[in-house]
């Protein structure tokens, strides 16, 4: 499987092996087959300029996640399954609020990002009480 990794950040080192090894147990744990998947690591400016172009939104966001087809269908022979951008700015800022490593905050957002690409949506307003949030701490947890 081929992880395409950017760092286009200098605020934290990143850990590819360890992104790596995150992607793969994520997929390997929702029985998902894929040759390839993208993680882009970048500040608010970068994020905040996708979140607004592309869901209208004018605000940095902590993960964003771009599927390559709307439907899921794989026409090129390459089950690639898309890009996943977060903001460094934004998990350092969560991980202070949470309390936890900067790792473990990266480590939430992977998870959230991979499952959106996967299939995955919740609820905004009862984000505790979704089956996503469940499934991704259960993967946070290793589980």
């Amino acid at each position: 499987m081929n992880i395409l990794i950017a760092n286009n950040q200098k605020i934290v080192p990143i850990k590819r092996e360890s992104v790596r090894s995150i992607v793969r147990r994520v997929l390997k744990s929702e029985g998902v087959k894929a040759d390839e998947v993208s993680i882009v690591f970048c500040n608010d400016a970068f994020i905040h300029d996708l979140n607004k172009r592309y869901r209208g939104v004018d605000n940095p966001t902590d993960v964003l996640s771009f599927s390559l087809t709307e439907d899921g269908s794989n026409r090129s022979g390459i089950a690639a399954l898309g890009e996943i951008i977060i903001s460094i700015e934004t998990a350092l800022r969560q991980a202070e609020e949470c309390c936890h490593p900067i790792e473990r905050e990266l480590e939430i957002l992977l998870i959230h990002g991979l499952l959106h690409l996967i299939g995955y949506d919740h609820s905004v307003d009862d984000w505790e009480q979704d089956d996503m949030c469940r499934r991704q701490m259960a993967l946070v947890d290793g589980n």
